[in-house]
């Protein structure tokens, strides 16, 4: 799995289904930045949204995706979401693969896991080991202005591939 992101605001919502009618169960989420680029994301139960926010028309997102995942030849590009962050204020959050210290792959963030940090699966119940080599959901609030920065995260949710 390789992470990538788009950011923008979410411009409509529409529901989509497996068959030939809309059930509900899957959404197509526009997303236009502040380019006037437009991207689509297939949200799906699988999504994880932060802290369960609903998305809104109106909302700052940041989709993450899979780039190596197939992906239709259309315009605009559609995208399985893997993670949907609805910008909120005072709250950092970096969708990434953290190493054996755990430093981001692009050595921007390192994590100083506290005794109360809860470090758990995307359904909530606590993951038993170390989240080193995993791709993370880190959700904190300040950092230090290091090289990488330092933060101590409020959340960090382990993203377990797909069997």
């Amino acid at each position: 799995m390789e992470l990538l992101y788009n950011r923008g605001v979410v411009t409509s919502i529409t529901a989509l289904g497996l068959g030939t009618e809309p059930d509900g169960c899957l959404q197509l989420v526009s997303v236009e930045d502040n380019n006037g680029n437009r991207g689509d994301f297939t949200l799906s139960q699988d999504t994880y949204l932060i802290n369960h926010q609903p998305i809104q028309v109106g909302d700052f997102v940041t989709g993450y995706y899979d780039a190596l995942a197939p992906t239709p030849l259309i315009y605009p590009p559609r995208y399985r979401a893997i993670v949907m962050v609805k910008e909120v204020p005072y709250q950092n959050v970096k969708v990434d693969f953290f190493n054996e210290q755990l430093i981001s792959s692009d050595g921007r963030l390192k994590l100083n896991l506290a005794p109360y940090t809860p470090v758990i699966l995307k359904n909530g119940q606590p993951f038993g080991h170390s989240p080193a080599r995993q791709p993370l959901v880190v959700v904190y609030g300040t950092s230090t202005k290091s090289i990488p920065a330092q933060t101590t995260p409020y959340q960090v949710v382990v993203l377990c591939p797909s069997s």
